[in-house]
């Protein structure tokens, strides 16, 4: 990362603070919050708020493949999405890395590879970059090398997906979208449903195996969640074994149950934005009015998490209920006891917003300028 700033104050905006906003300045050394900063910036007509913290977001593939097999240097894709992460406001985003039978940018062999990458520019970034492992829990055999590759690179997140087309294979169907999945994986239509034929014969040793990886994984402090529950039950299943985190639900049931239960429940910002599930699933806004949702997720669209906080208080939500859900909330969630909020002794990490257009002017991470544009430049270096 670049150089924190050094000693400031800024001034005259309107801060985002737990208890609402206010015109306290906001002070910041070192890389974090302070009592007393150096130099003061007028911030007069913007507000200044707690970074946005990302738990799950796939926007980057666009960027490390921009057209379909059109796959660049995993490094410069990152460095590309970074760079989109902070002019969104996102000073801390989780990368949802598929580790699964579809083969392609959603294969192990990618995986690694895009591990190598993380791993190599995490230290350059402007934004905090965290990486998450989305493990297709049929693919058995290739647990241990899931583990080992959530040794090697240190990944801290890990959700259970199933997206096997259970009930056309069952029912000895071709599976829709097949071919364009098998074209995706690299493999001929017939080789790719022998592929899905063969992981959905072994289903049955899929729950003792997934304990046995999810106890492993929990030993080595990984935190664990599900990704597209439907029923109540297939939550509380998971939640069984240590897979508590609830990652976009379908149903209002499954987030319920969630709830109920204290997990935290993650859903998709573009959902609440749009007014709906592009695919018909449940209704994030509703979730959000049940009170069942702690964070709210760019899943595919970086500019998604700042304008669904924005669209709750348009809809009478106060700002402080409705940034929660995109800053303390999934910093919580995550374990992040460091940020998430604007208070003395946390990093200083914010995102600074024009007051009349609610664009995002300025992102700190830690500290740090990870993105500067327009009229504000001029108060921090006029």
């Amino acid at each position: 990362m670049n150089t924190p700033l050094p000693p400031l104050c800024l001034t005259g905006a309107d801060v985002l603070r737990p208890d609402g906003l206010g015109g306290h300045p906001v002070s910041l050394a070192e890389g974090v919050i302070t009592r007393e900063g150096g130099r003061e910036i007028d911030l007069s007509g913007y507000l200044v708020l707690p970074g946005i913290i990302d738990a799950h977001g796939d926007g980057f593939e666009r960027h490390l493949a921009p057209r379909r097999g059109a796959l660049g240097s995993p490094e410069v894709g990152l460095q590309a999405a970074d760079a989109e992460l902070a002019a969104n406001g996102i000073t801390t985003a989780v990368l949802a890395q598929f580790f699964s039978w579809e083969g392609g940018m959603r294969g192990p062999d990618f995986a690694e590879r895009m591990a190598e990458a993380w791993l190599a520019m995490r230290d350059q970034s402007q934004t905090e970059l965290l990486l998450q492992l989305r493990l297709e829990i049929n693919l058995l055999d290739d647990y241990p090398r899931a583990l080992a590759l959530v040794d090697h690179a240190g990944i801290g997140f890990v959700v259970f997906n199933d997206h096997l087309p259970h009930k056309a294979l069952e029912a000895g169907k071709r599976p829709p979208r097949l071919t364009g999945q098998a074209l995706k994986s690299g493999r001929s239509p017939e080789a790719h449903l022998a592929l899905l034929q063969a992981l959905h014969a072994r289903r049955a040793e899929v729950p003792d195996a997934l304990a046995d990886l999810a106890a492993a994984l929990s030993q080595r402090g990984v935190k664990l969640g599900s990704h597209d529950t439907h029923h109540p039950e297939d939550h509380m299943r998971m939640a069984a074994i240590g897979a508590g985190i609830s990652e976009f639900p379908e149903t209002q049931a499954a987030a319920k149950a969630a709830f109920e239960a204290g997990h935290p429940v993650i859903m998709g910002a573009p959902n609440l934005v749009r007014g709906g599930s592009h695919d018909g699933r449940v209704s994030a806004a509703e979730l959000v009015d049940c009170g069942y949702v702690t964070a709210l997720a760019s899943d595919y669209h970086y500019p998604a998490p700042r304008q669904a906080a924005l669209k709750l208080t348009r809809g009478g939500m106060p700002l402080e209920q409705a940034w929660a859900l995109v800053s303390s909330g999934p910093a919580e969630l995550l374990g992040l006891t460091d940020r998430g909020r604007i208070a003395e002794g946390l990093r200083a990490d914010l995102t600074i917003l024009e007051a009349g257009s609610f664009r995002v002017a300025a992102t700190l991470t830690g500290g740090r300028l990870a993105y500067l544009s327009g009229d504000i430049a001029q108060r921090f270096f006029g």
